[in-house]
């Protein structure tokens, strides 16, 4: 038997009134699914699959929006049919979200504890496939003014650039920072080189009168503040 051309539904072949863009403009962002918001951030598909279908094929390779937002860049473009332009636009759309999220929950978070930068960075970085460490800004109230992703892959004190740490803190006029890292293993122990990046940061911000409050690494549920261990606090 003659094996048929798979055939291609385009979007642009839908009647009107089905197509993601005439129904955001008509009857709002909130009426569309979340495949047919993403079809628009896709604009286009490949052969053999429409937009809609790309959406729906990534929405179920990654396990959703929560899923594409933890996809690594590089993993992410090399998708067939998205490439590095369109993992752009996905993940800053998602990451819009995520911010918007953050806003919505109203005046800066303020700090007092571990627990309390845990509670704001534990779920997304448990989740990381590999390393990462981000810098918290805070004010003189311990508000936090700035949280900035600024490394990823293996760290120690060689690959980390200090003052690129406190670059941070600066262009926020923070007055201190708090560093986290994560174990993807999911054991927060500090490693002899956790304990020597985090003395040489307590060391330049007593330089730089910009003190470093915490260094804490997170592993899956669990995590440690080097701070309340006393390791590179000494």
């Amino acid at each position: 038997m003659e094996n048929k051309p798979k055939t291609t539904h385009r979007i642009k072949d839908k009647p009107e009134e089905e197509r993601p863009r005439e129904r955001i403009a008509r009857l709002g962002s909130s009426a569309l699914n979340r495949t047919e918001l993403l079809a628009i951030l896709l604009r286009t598909g490949i052969m053999g699959e429409n937009a809609l279908e790309l959406a729906d094929h990534l929405l179920a390779e990654f396990g959703g929006l929560q899923g594409l937002h933890r996809a690594d860049f590089k993993e992410l473009s090399q998708v067939r049919g998205v490439g590095p332009a369109k993992a752009a636009q996905l993940k800053a759309a998602l990451e819009l979200g995520y911010r918007m999220n953050l806003e919505e929950k109203g005046e800066k978070p303020r700090i007092g504890s571990p627990e309390d930068v845990v509670s704001l960075v534990q779920q997304p970085m448990s989740a990381l496939a590999q390393e990462e460490l981000w810098v918290m800004a805070l004010d003189t109230r311990n508000r936090v003014l700035h949280t900035q992703q600024l490394y990823t892959g293996s760290l120690n004190h060689s690959t980390v650039r200090i003052a690129e740490i406190f670059e941070v803190a600066m262009r926020c006029r923070a007055a201190g920072v708090i560093v986290i890292h994560n174990h993807p293993s999911g054991d927060p122990s500090p490693s002899p080189e956790d304990v020597q990046l985090t003395r040489a940061l307590r060391e330049a911000g007593e330089l730089l009168d910009l003190k470093l409050l915490d260094h804490i690494i997170i592993g899956g549920n669990d995590f440690v503040s080097m701070k309340q261990k006393k390791l590179g606090f000494e």
